[in-house]
């Protein structure tokens, strides 16, 4: 299948390919294959140049999303702007306490991706709008997603060692002032400090933390 350079294609829960705005709807099951590089031609400075652009797309683009999700009673978890070319992909993360439904996808795709092209927000040609609930292992951004999701299991890397470790796996206790206590007692393997002991608590800076996500518990 191949498209016009202009088509914006919209996907949510696998199945809605929408086209570009004032064409007709069409439905259909679809696959993609999305590559996560980007900017790995030229040089240095280039590619910074190109990372910085991006963050200041996305940027923009997240108000877009939350201003449309907010009046919907829904929350932006998460945006990400992927690939290069006619190859982008761009995946806004929506979610609500009651859960998020088929028809909420289906109208912030419909709502941010009309205001992004009238707003120009995402210029350079095609792209790929992927609408979605975050998952059973949604992932941990920002401060209030740790505050909110105190009690349940997660697993985390973190950017500089924490007692010779930067995997682990726990409950999060607490989040306070900037810092996550993460109960690791009932992990399998634990992390020593120091002085050889193993601590059932650890705390960890949210600025240390390089990602972050639920652990499923069914």
């Amino acid at each position: 299948m191949s498209f016009r350079i202009q088509r914006r294609i919209v996907i949510f829960g696998n199945c809605c390919v929408v086209p570009a705005f004032g064409e007709t709807h069409q439905w259909a099951k679809a696959h993609f294959l999305v590559s996560d590089s980007f900017g790995r031609a030229g040089t240095s400075w280039q590619s910074l140049q190109v990372v910085e652009e991006m963050a200041l797309e996305i940027d923009r683009i997240r108000q877009i999303a939350e201003r449309v999700a907010s009046a919907s009673g829904l929350e932006v978890a998460e945006v990400e702007l992927r690939g290069g070319g006619g190859k982008r992909m761009l995946r806004i993360t929506i979610d609500k306490p009651a859960g998020v439904t088929h028809e909420d996808c289906a109208n912030v795709s419909r709502e941010v991706g009309t205001i992004l092209d009238v707003e120009d927000a995402v210029p350079g040609g095609s792209y790929l709008l992927e609408v979605s609930s975050p998952g059973l292992d949604r992932k941990l951004v920002c401060p209030a997603d740790y505050e909110r999701f105190r009690g349940s299991r997660v697993k985390l890397m973190t950017r500089n060692p924490v007692n010779s470790n930067r995997h682990f796996e726990g409950r999060l206790q607490s989040f306070e002032n900037g810092r996550l206590t993460l109960d690791v007692s009932g992990a399998k393997k634990r992390s020593r400090d120091k002085d050889g002991n193993a601590p059932e608590k650890l705390e960890i800076e949210l600025a240390n933390v390089e990602k972050a996500n639920l652990v499923p518990e069914i």
